[in-house]
């Protein structure tokens, strides 16, 4: 079938935009895994790996924390192929190229604990692991609350990281400390709370664990 929609596409013949939309899914996917490919034998379970979400709060966050990277997951291998522990709706295990076709323009940055040939150890990954188990299947956090009922991208590898091996990675923020000032950031927060905003909740952005002085760069896509 989807060779039949290729066709039709390329020569202008009008289709289903369902059909349409499910097709660049899939071209997008492609050119994201054979972009990945090469970059295989670089990566490392337990790498954290970053990108400039296309979802509905994407700009809110990056306006809000100054910074480009509005989402964030975690690397582990399963079965021979590359995955992102990621929360979204709901927490779960999404294959990177399906990730990373997800970004703007499939850019990506991947870090890495700066000590990670010694503390990233066989049996420091399955701690890792064991921590994110609970949180699996979970429902995606919305309001941002510092709870385990549900589960933010930055929030969950903060918790992994802090419950498995002990390492706090960026800096714990309260919400009023974001810039809350540009109207698309106060749009979404209006929407979320209402006028109640819950301005001392702690909260850990993408951000935050991006610039953490314990992480190193390994790639840059």
């Amino acid at each position: 079938m989807l060779f039949s929609l290729a066709v039709a596409v390329a020569a202008g013949v009008p289709t289903y935009p369902r059909l349409s939309a499910k097709f660049y899914r899939w071209q997008a996917q492609r050119q994201a895994a054979a972009a990945i490919a090469p970059l295989s034998p670089t990566l490392r379970e337990g790498d954290l790996i970053f990108h400039t979400s296309l979802s509905g709060q994407s700009q809110a966050i990056q306006l809000a924390t100054r910074s480009p990277y509005s989402h964030c997951g975690l690397l582990y291998k399963t079965n021979g192929e590359w995955q992102v522990f990621e929360a979204v709706q709901p927490v779960k295990l999404t294959p990177l190229n399906r990730w990373v076709a997800r970004g703007q323009g499939q850019h990506f940055v991947v870090k890495r604990l700066h000590d990670a040939a010694t503390a990233l150890t066989p049996t420091a990954l399955v701690h890792l692991k064991a921590a994110g188990q609970p949180m699996l299947g979970h429902d995606y956090d919305l309001a941002f609350n510092w709870s385990d009922k549900q589960i933010y991208c930055s929030e969950l590898i903060w918790k992994v990281y802090d419950r498995g091996l002990h390492r706090q990675l960026g800096q714990l923020q309260h919400l009023r400390d974001f810039d809350l000032s540009h109207p698309a950031v106060r749009a979404k927060l209006r929407e979320r709370y209402g006028n109640q905003l819950p301005l001392s909740e702690p909260v850990i952005s993408p951000a935050s664990i991006f610039n953490s002085t314990k992480l190193i760069t390994v790639v840059c896509r």
